[in-house]
C-alpha cells in the first residue's frame, strides 16, 4: 500500500448539535449535513483533513474520535491490514473501519471519495 494522507477526523457526540457547534466556533469552519455517501452526521467540505460529527453509537467508529486514511485500494489495504495482525471490524469497497495491531481503532476510505468530501 502506498504512502496515505489523512482524510477525515471523526467525533462522536452524545449532543450532536452541540459538537457541531464546538467544532464550527473552534476551528473556524463549517461542518454541513453530510451527502448518502458520506453516511450520517455532518463534516466540512472545505478543509483537508475533513472534520465530521455523528450521533455517538456502541461500534469503534462511532464510540471514540476516529482518523481515516485515504488509500488508493480499500481491499488492498484491507489485506494488508490483516497480514501486518490489525483487524477489519467494518469491510467496504469505498471505506471500512479496522484496528491496527494494538486494538486502536481506525478509518480507510477511497481517494477518489476522499478527494469528493474537499470539493
Amino acid at each position: 500500500m502506498p504512502r496515505s494522507s489523512l482524510s477525515l477526523i471523526e467525533f462522536p457526540a452524545d449532543d450532536p448539535a452541540r459538537a457541531v457547534r464546538f467544532w464550527t466556533e473552534l476551528l473556524g469552519v463549517e461542518l454541513e449535513a453530510r451527502n448518502d455517501s458520506e453516511g450520517e452526521g455532518w463534516q466540512t467540505h472545505s478543509a483537508a483533513p475533513a472534520v465530521g460529527v455523528h450521533a455517538r453509537g456502541r461500534g469503534p467508529g462511532d464510540s471514540l474520535s476516529l482518523p481515516y486514511f485515504a488509500v488508493t485500494d480499500v481491499a488492498g489495504a484491507l489485506e494488508l491490514v490483516e497480514a501486518l495482525g490489525g483487524s477489519v471490524i467494518h469491510p467496504g469497497e469505498r471505506w471500512a473501519i479496522c484496528k491496527d495491531s494494538e486494538g486502536s481503532p481506525f478509518g480507510l476510505t477511497c481517494e477518489s471519495v476522499a478527494a469528493q468530501s474537499g470539493d
